[in-house]
């Protein structure tokens, strides 16, 4: 285990009772509250710092509903230090009218996420609404989390390349067929979306990429040492993907599996990787 504080850079917190989320309809294990007490159990003798919330794919019409209950929870407890809201992005400019609803949420909105993974069009992030959307972000003070399958990255290479002024986090590595070892064209076009200096990789989310019941740290090491090659020291974050890591893994497992997969990094890179390089993306007040 890292042996000082660190951020949780991918965290999600339901209850199914509160707000409807269809996807977790048929998933027995998931389909239950996961809140704090819940995060705070399933994570000791993990010395977490902070959080950052993720949006959690909603029915749309709990969006706002969803940022205002996370920013009153955060009120309460000091863990919860920054929001990744949901957004129509794709609206374009009348997405404006959410922004303005959302920020007024209070500042720990740092960000937004619009889930694509889900887009039968792998280039739908490059429909003319959308691009329109994330650039608006910038004059918002917000970032962007990218939430893709490797599929999509070409299409999401185009349009980082369209919004030079927008912060990109990049989730869950670009979501690659880890259960196949497919590293390619993965690798080439992950080194293409690392040359923006504007974006971000959230280490995160592979254990369910890969076999769930039988992965192990060897089918990951592959595209992690990619991620850490690529994106270098200062541009790379720890995210615990809790509860939904759950599906392959113990967030101890996942945690004491990274730790051990970057015990060679300096002393300074492991602080980035899972700490600081998450406070600095996402604006986060040191505590």
């Amino acid at each position: 285990m890292p042996d000082f504080p660190i951020i949780d850079a991918h965290v999600h917190l339901w209850n199914p009772t509160r707000f409807r989320m269809p996807w977790l309809d048929d998933n027995k294990l998931l389909n239950k509250p996961y809140e704090l007490a819940e995060y705070r159990q399933h994570t000791q003798g993990v010395d977490i710092e902070g959080i950052v919330y993720l949006e959690v794919d909603m029915a749309p019409a709990y969006g706002l509903l969803e940022a205002q209950w996370v920013a009153n929870l955060a009120q309460k407890d000091p863990l919860v230090q920054g929001i990744v809201a949901w957004g129509p992005v794709e609206d374009g400019d009348c997405f404006r009218t959410y922004l303005d609803a959302l920020v007024a949420t209070g500042p720990l909105v740092k960000g937004v996420r619009r889930i694509l993974q889900s887009e039968a069009d792998a280039n739908y992030c490059l429909r003319p609404g959308f691009v329109r959307g994330i650039q608006l972000l910038s004059e918002y003070g917000l970032s962007f989390d990218i939430c893709i399958y490797q599929h999509q990255l070409a299409g999401v290479i185009q349009l980082v390349e369209q919004c030079p002024n927008v912060n990109f986090m990049l989730d869950h590595i670009a979501k690659p067929v880890i259960v196949g070892q497919n590293l390619d064209p993965w690798r080439e076009e992950m080194q293409a979306l690392a040359a923006f200096p504007n974006v971000m990789c959230k280490v995160s989310g592979m254990v369910t990429e890969a076999d769930l019941d039988n992965w192990t740290m060897n089918d990951l090491a592959p595209y992690l040492e990619h991620v850490l090659t690529v994106f270098g020291e200062d541009r790379v974050a720890f995210g615990g993907d809790w509860p939904v890591v759950l599906n392959a893994s113990s967030y101890l497992r996942w945690v004491q599996t990274l730790d051990t997969l970057t015990a060679h990094l300096s002393d300074e890179a492991k602080h980035k990787l899972w700490a600081e390089n998450a406070r600095r993306f996402y604006r986060l007040q040191q505590h």
